[in-house]
């Protein structure tokens, strides 16, 4: 056994004694062998990865919101009673109420005081108080909201007050870190960090017009309202909903949240003209699907099919029919109808944007001037 294992040792140690021989020897590979082994141990100099900045640059401008809302209670058994009926007229059975406060977040975007939140967190508000990084609490003036979007513009008084950098969420990359900030449960400002999962989402039935960031930062209850922020603590996203799994009612690491850039031309709207301001085609349409394609021996796969169309409208004036299908929009090409509304909605009333159609497997090319959509609409 000893001299099998003195067969196996020397070629194993004359391997050694050749390599280290050939190192000592060589300069470059004794550069590249220092080079290695500085990557692999850790510098005393160099600093943990935080996001401890981005945060303190971004949190004095996320608040909370406490939105008090006067609702009917359930009324006393009594009043059911049969008997009591019977004595007591039950149309003077006062109605009982109590306030419930709803609890929210909120973003400052600028020094004049203008502040966005989610218009799920103040909808039906009789009194909306605003708690300041700081421990402040103020009175809160609704300057409007916009259901579609479910957002919502504040105003407080602007003293002492610092407003959030704006990022640009349309650079955003899937696999970008974010920081979520908000008052979750009400325990307080608190932080959580994710990536982004995906950009675009739409069809979700969340909102009428989606467009939402997607990331898998915890958001939950409370931080409706909140600031989505990249690693720099610019805004890009104010948090909106959270994906939850209805079985136990928590999250499942999937939350969205409003593009930035969209959340302010809102807010800017709603400030300017006490409304969203939308692109508007005039049409009603249908997403093509099997069916369709079949019953009109269509060629294209994708699309959408004219299903009516409003006199007088941008598309009635473009020239645009009942079963034309628009297969793209300023040259995007269109997949569903939601997509087409979302595309529209973007762009400004009075700018011009091209309609590709197919009418009878023909491709032609329309211009069409978009319009505000009427208010009783």
């Amino acid at each position: 056994m000893r001299k099998l294992f003195s067969y196996l040792a020397w070629p194993v140690t004359a391997g050694l004694l050749f390599g280290l021989i050939l190192v000592l020897a060589t300069p470059s590979l004794r550069y590249a062998l220092g080079q290695q082994l500085h990557h692999l141990l850790p510098s005393q100099n160099q600093q943990p990865i935080s996001y401890a900045d981005a945060v303190s640059r971004a949190a004095p401008a996320v608040v909370n919101i406490f939105s008090r809302k006067r609702i009917n209670s359930p009324r006393n058994p009594l009043f059911d009673d049969p008997l009591f009926r019977h004595f007591f007229n039950s149309a003077d059975i006062p109605q009982q109420q109590r306030m419930s406060a709803a609890l929210g977040s909120g973003v400052i975007i600028n020094k004049e005081g203008y502040l966005l939140t989610n218009n799920h967190v103040i909808a039906d508000s009789e009194e909306i108080i605003v708690s300041l990084y700081d421990g402040r609490e103020v009175k809160a003036e609704i300057i409007g909201s916009d259901p579609e979007t479910d957002l919502a513009v504040l105003k407080i008084p602007p003293k002492n007050i610092q407003s959030i950098v704006l990022g640009e969420p349309q650079k955003t990359r899937i696999g970008d870190v974010v920081l979520a900030i908000g008052n979750p449960f009400s325990v307080g400002q608190t932080v959580t960090q994710g990536i982004i999962s995906a950009t675009g989402r739409h069809g979700l039935g969340i909102n009428v017009y989606e467009n939402f960031l997607q990331t898998d930062a915890a958001i939950n209850p409370g931080n409706s309202g909140g600031a989505l922020i990249d690693a720099h603590g610019k805004l890009l996203g104010i948090n909106t909903a959270i994906l939850n799994n209805k079985s136990s009612g928590s999250g499942v690491g999937i939350g969205f949240a409003i593009p930035a850039d969209i959340a302010v031309n809102v807010m800017s709207d709603i400030i300017t003209s006490g409304q969203a301001i939308r692109g508007w085609l005039g049409i009603e349409a249908r997403t093509l699907d099997d069916n369709i394609i079949r019953t009109y021996n269509l060629q294209n796969s994708s699309g959408v099919m004219i299903t009516s169309i409003y006199p007088n409208g941008p598309a009635d004036k473009a020239g645009i029919k009942v079963d034309d299908i628009i297969t793209h929009i300023n040259q995007q090409p269109i997949v569903n109808g939601r997509e087409g509304m979302n595309l529209i909605a973007n762009v400004r009333p009075n700018d011009d944007v091209q309609i590709t159609i197919s009418r009878n497997n023909q491709t032609q090319k329309l211009k069409a001037t978009v319009g505000i959509r009427p208010k009783n609409l």
